[in-house]
């Protein structure tokens, strides 16, 4: 689906294994050493959900509270979502989660608090297999991507979520559709005076997808 994997000379893609299901790429996912992200996080934290969902939602990479559970958007931005797909009338059960990049990334804050540093590039390559993967598996209706990283594994590094969030794309031909929005953890981090406005903004967003579930 993607070649966003081309020129990687170290990646995910030695570590897909044959006749690939989600819990064969769930359980080879756990000795993944595509790339040094694997040192950084605590484990593997791959995409969670049915492998006939119709909608594939992908965010950045898994945050600290994710990166200790095991599981993909249980956090604060998770819990943001959760908002969102209940408010768009659509049961979080029935759709896939998962991350562009399956393991944290962080640096050491102040005290002990692990804070996110976004993945670079060569890190999004390295990680790309797992998720065209997923996506070959499931062969989802839509894919929803919550933020630039997510949206640019996918579409190019010129597209801008800013220019075409909301917008319901076909950038493959037939399918699946693409929805770009923010990530739920920019929501979060809004200023007190924009906070509810983005979030309606986001909520309005994810509504988009509603009729695909």
């Amino acid at each position: 689906m993607s070649t966003a994997t081309a020129g990687s000379t170290t990646s995910a893609a030695d570590f897909i294994p044959p006749r690939p299901t989600l819990p064969r790429l769930r359980a080879a996912s756990k000795g993944c050493r595509g790339c040094h992200l694997w040192k950084v996080g605590t484990q593997t934290v791959f995409g969670e959900g049915p492998a006939d969902a119709s909608v594939v939602i992908v965010g950045e990479q898994p945050g600290d509270k994710e990166d200790l559970a095991g599981r993909p958007f249980v956090g604060p931005a998770g819990k943001l979502l959760d908002v969102a797909l209940e408010d768009a009338g659509i049961d979080r059960e029935k759709v896939y989660l998962t991350n562009a990049v399956k393991h944290f990334k962080w640096e050491r804050g102040p005290g002990k608090r692990r804070i996110h540093k976004k993945p670079n590039d060569t890190e999004v390559r390295a990680c790309h297999p797992w998720l065209d993967a997923e996506l070959a598996v499931i062969e989802p209706r839509v894919i929803v991507c919550l933020g630039a990283t997510a949206a640019q594994a996918l579409l190019g590094k010129a597209f801008r979520v800013t220019q075409s969030r909301g917008k319901v794309l076909r950038p493959w031909g037939d399918v699946p559709l693409v929805v770009a929005t923010v990530h739920p953890s920019s929501v979060l981090r809004s200023p007190a005076g924009d906070r509810e406005a983005n979030e309606k903004a986001f909520m309005r967003d994810i509504s988009r997808i509603a009729k695909y579930v």
